[in-house]
């Protein structure tokens, strides 16, 4: 192992609220400054021992959120503040800028994740071109420059999902599982989850069936007849497939944040700190803007590759955060994998979608996993797609006997 890798040390996260809930009147430093705290609490070490902060966030809208956390959390004053925002990927890219400044020298002890706090985003407005016109609202930037490869995430997911024949019924059993394991699996997701504003558990997660998935409305209604569909102009007489897509197919806005600490190794041995974890591999890449959905299995394939891994065969665990269900059968199947492998304990479609701080979340939630239950060396993925057709991957390595505190 090169003496510059970045070992990860601790790592905390808050409980993912949907959006207007219990963290509704939080700014992003708010949020994020308890699971700092909390963090280096866990991992025994002073404030003063921090290099550098990383912060993912998406809706901010300017400033510096990253010196907004540093300085809330009580760091040092001439602690390095870097924001990232790739949108939902920023989480994740987050922690892999923070590897790097491990791995470069810049740095031996960096706080890096991300934090959203969807709630309290700023209104927007576009600035009139011209004297006499108004400024106009909207809801979401554009993410390509070219409107006509710039769609809607939920119509391009939809579309997307009539192309593949994903039906409604798969997604909706996709979606069931997340929810399923999420309740499962509560006692030993919230252990890593810092306590604000009196909230320990993510509030999303439902005890649902399929019964009650049937009943949920329809946000995106698509047809597909076929996968022959693909390959011929002229259809056959074959019932059309329902592609639809449900509320339940969809990871609700949200707020959250999710922060891990990573050390060189000269700092963890300076420090007297136990390497939990190896940063072993990462990716960000990007593919057409008009189906973004796939660009996690793109940038999972590249984070795969820089860790010589041929597939995913060996790895103990995978954590994709799937904002949408059609996404995650997808990922599944561009992997060779059973969809029944993506986040044992639930994923974000029954957490929740914090934009800028859910590949974070997505992180914490795998190196939980592997604690829980992986040996020394075992290997996990961490994985997101972002609007634009951007996607973030990490592989991890477990570096601490599993169950150790």
């Amino acid at each position: 192992m090169p003496a510059a890798s970045a070992l990860i040390a601790a790592w905390a996260r808050s409980a993912v609220v949907p959006k207007d809930g219990a963290f509704g009147m939080l700014g992003a430093h708010e949020l994020a400054a308890p699971v700092v705290q909390a963090l280096l609490a866990r991992a025994g070490i002073s404030p003063l021992a921090v290099d550098a902060v990383v912060v993912g966030n998406a809706l901010g809208a300017g400033g510096n959120p990253a010196r907004m956390v540093s300085l809330a959390a009580g760091l040092p004053v001439q602690c390095a503040a870097l924001s990232v925002d790739t949108q939902c990927c920023s989480g994740l890219d987050a922690v892999s800028l923070g590897a790097a400044l491990i791995a470069s020298g810049q740095a031996s002890v960096v706080v890096a994740g991300g934090v959203e706090a969807w709630s309290r985003a700023p209104i927007r407005l576009t600035r009139p071109r011209h004297p006499g016109e108004e400024a106009v609202a909207y809801e979401r930037p554009p993410f390509a420059p070219d409107p006509a490869h710039d769609p809607d995430l939920l119509l391009s997911a939809a579309r997307y999902a009539a192309q593949q024949g994903i039906t409604r019924v798969q997604q909706d059993a996709y979606a069931v599982l997340s929810h399923q394991r999420a309740v499962a699996h509560r006692a030993n997701v919230d252990h890593d989850i810092v306590s604000i504003a009196g909230v320990q558990h993510d509030l999303y997660p439902r005890a649902l069936d399929a019964a009650r998935a049937a009943r949920m409305p329809i946000e995106a209604h698509t047809e597909s007849h076929s996968a022959s569909e693909l390959q011929s102009t002229s259809l056959p007489d074959t019932p059309a497939l329902d592609c639809s897509i449900s509320r339940l197919g969809i990871s609700a806005k949200a707020d959250g944040a999710a922060f891990v600490l990573l050390v060189s190794a000269s700092a963890c041995e300076k420090l007297g700190l136990q390497a939990r974890a190896r940063w072993v591999s990462c990716a960000s890449t990007g593919c057409a803007p008009d189906t973004p959905l796939l660009a996690a299995q793109q940038a999972a394939q590249h984070a795969l590759q820089q860790a010589l891994l041929a597939n995913c065969a060996s790895l103990h665990s995978i954590e994709l955060h799937d904002a949408f269900a059609v996404q995650g059968l997808s990922f599944a199947r561009a992997l060779g994998l059973n969809p029944e492998r993506l986040n044992p304990r639930g994923g974000g479609l029954a957490r929740g979608h914090p934009i800028g701080a859910s590949g974070a979340i997505a992180l914490v939630q795998l190196l939980a996993n592997m604690t829980l239950d992986a040996p020394v060396g075992g290997l996990g993925l961490v994985a997101v797609a972002g609007a634009g057709g951007v996607g973030a991957a990490a592989v991890v390595e477990a570096h601490s006997p599993a169950n150790t505190p």
